[in-house]
């Protein structure tokens, strides 16, 4: 009956089931068409969360399709194809990463260098995903998170840990410093339309510049961080302090 059906469907709507859904007796498999479900029923709030399932269901199909990524929360569906670095989210201006599962663009840190860091001390082979100590090499376990019960706890592996823990102070700062220059800029934006100011738009600009700088030199952090040793880290190294100078003067 119509009753039994619209009883069916909604449960299956309200329980994220409703993709794929086949009827409810058990020889047969056929599948409700969304023409059926929306004449059977009516409640609009349950069909507005159907639809919203048969959308989250055809971006999960797509491989050219992708959510944005914000941690505040954005509705916004991105095409991966021709979004290359410094392409922003057209609805929240957010920056998402393809690549990794890092929920934000991370240059000039790559993909790997975020896995690892994400990690803390323990580090994962990027080939077998292996994980392992960094500082006796055994198997990572629970039970190994103590730094003074490995095996390897010699001055090298404190030395380690001492600027593992200055490299990550220093990108915690940025970030800080990063949701200043957001919160100022929000702030200016709210002010910005009283009568008596004319315009402001070069401290919103500003402020931008600011927010973006912040964000590079926290992920130039974890780029420092994994290698300190290659050829062009002095070059790095000297760019990474006139930006930081520039960036605190502004």
């Amino acid at each position: 009956s119509q009753l039994c059906w619209n009883e069916y469907l909604t449960t299956r709507i309200e329980q994220n089931l409703v993709v794929n859904c086949t009827c409810p007796i058990s020889e047969c498999r056929a599948q409700p068409t969304a023409a059926f479900i929306r004449s059977i029923v009516s409640s609009k709030e349950i069909i507005a969360k159907y639809e919203k399932a048969l959308l989250r269901g055809y971006v999960e199909c797509c491989s050219n399709l992708t959510w944005c990524t914000n941690p505040q929360g954005c509705d916004q569906i991105l095409l991966k194809d021709g979004l290359g670095y410094g392409a922003a989210c057209s609805k929240c201006s957010w920056i998402s990463c393809f690549n990794c599962n890092f929920p934000e663009a991370h240059y000039p840190a790559s993909c790997s260098h975020m896995s690892q860091w994400v990690d803390d001390d323990g580090m994962t082979c990027a080939k077998c995903n292996h994980g392992f100590c960094w500082r006796c090499l055994k198997p990572w376990r629970p039970t190994h998170k103590d730094y003074y019960n490995c095996s390897a706890m010699v001055s090298k592996a404190a030395w380690q840990e001492k600027r593992f823990q200055d490299y990550n102070e220093r990108c915690t700062f940025h970030h800080r410093a990063r949701e200043f220059a957001v919160s100022l800029r929000n702030r200016v934006s709210s002010i910005r339309e009283m009568p008596k100011i004319r315009t402001l738009t070069f401290v919103l600009v500003a402020c931008k510049v600011l927010e973006q700088a912040r964000k590079v030199l926290a992920y130039s952090c974890v780029y420092s961080y994994y290698n300190q040793d290659t050829e062009s880290m002095d070059v790095v190294e000297q760019q990474t302090e006139s930006l930081e100078l520039h960036t605190n003067a502004l």
